[in-house]
């Protein structure tokens, strides 16, 4: 209670008052109502059209963070986990070996890889792709930030992703494949008929739980990008601390975003949940 619902009804509460700190000193404030979800609104302000810009990125990185996990991670499980594959225990060990080492580990790692004078630039200039007083602006262009987090995110994810589906399609029945064979279905209507509706159920909480992740992710793009350049790669949740804790006194605003958020977040829960249901119904 104390460390859930506590700050839950502190956030829902400070959302409607000024709010607001200077250094580490709390100052006086007052009851605004609406006022702070007004100016995020107002794409006329300096606030909201930074929200704006942020809800918007907020939004693609979620659809992109997530379903480009489950598309590269789904064809990946099922190539290792197909009848001709040999070594299947050791394919799955060398994707999935990225997980035993601590995700902040990682990407501090690929941040130092990444920059200009990184591994990947200068192995770029050594084999010429890139002249040799150039370097790919991985951090420093606006397109090329948000892509990178993208592809970390997949290299990131898709391990978990593999692991998750594996052990579905390994409950499989083979019998299943062995009939659809004789009776003349190929690959694709195998998938479709019979290996994707075994996935659904797992597919459909999967997706449900990696957007909500998405939309709460902080370490990846912070660790990487910062949520630069200019707000580029911010999400709620970095704009959320950026207005709270990053050198701003807007602790009213960031409480605010952090509502909008809560409501997203508990609007897709309560979709999850009405496809479960749905789906339990159906079996």
């Amino acid at each position: 209670f104390v460390f859930t619902v506590l700050p839950l009804v502190f956030m829902i509460c400070m959302a409607f008052t000024n709010y607001s700190r200077i250094g580490n000193h709390l100052m006086l404030f007052d009851w605004v109502g609406l006022d702070n979800f007004k100016t995020l609104f107002d794409s006329g302000s300096i606030l909201g059209s930074t929200f704006w810009s942020v809800l918007g990125w907020t939004i693609v990185w979620a659809f992109f963070a997530t379903f480009s996990n489950y598309i590269f991670g789904m064809i990946l499980s099922l190539l290792i986990n197909r009848k001709g594959t040999r070594a299947k225990g050791f394919w799955r060990f060398c994707f999935v070996l990225s997980c035993a080492v601590p995700m902040f580990v990682s990407l501090l790692i690929m941040r130092t890889m990444l920059q200009p004078e990184g591994a990947i630039n200068v192995l770029l200039r050594n084999i010429g792709l890139i002249a040799s007083d150039a370097s790919l602006p991985f951090f420093t262009d606006t397109t090329w930030a948000r892509v990178t987090v993208i592809i970390i995110n997949i290299w990131v994810g898709v391990p978990y992703t593999l692991l998750q589906l594996t052990g579905v399609l390994q409950n499989i029945p083979e019998e299943l494949y062995e009939a659809a064979k004789v009776d003349g279905a190929g690959t694709v209507t195998r998938f479709f008929r019979i290996t994707l509706p075994m996935l659904k159920p797992t597919i459909i909480l999967a997706v449900f739980l990696s957007i909500t992740s998405s939309l709460q992710c902080f370490d990846l793009i912070y660790t990487m990008t910062g949520g630069g350049p200019n707000n580029a790669s911010t999400t709620l949740v970095i704009y959320a601390y950026s207005l709270c804790f990053a050198g701003s006194s807007s602790a009213g605003y960031a409480m605010a975003v952090s509502n909008i958020l809560f409501v997203v977040i508990l609007v897709i829960a309560m979709l999850q949940r009405g496809m479960m249901k749905r789906e339990a119904s159906e079996i």
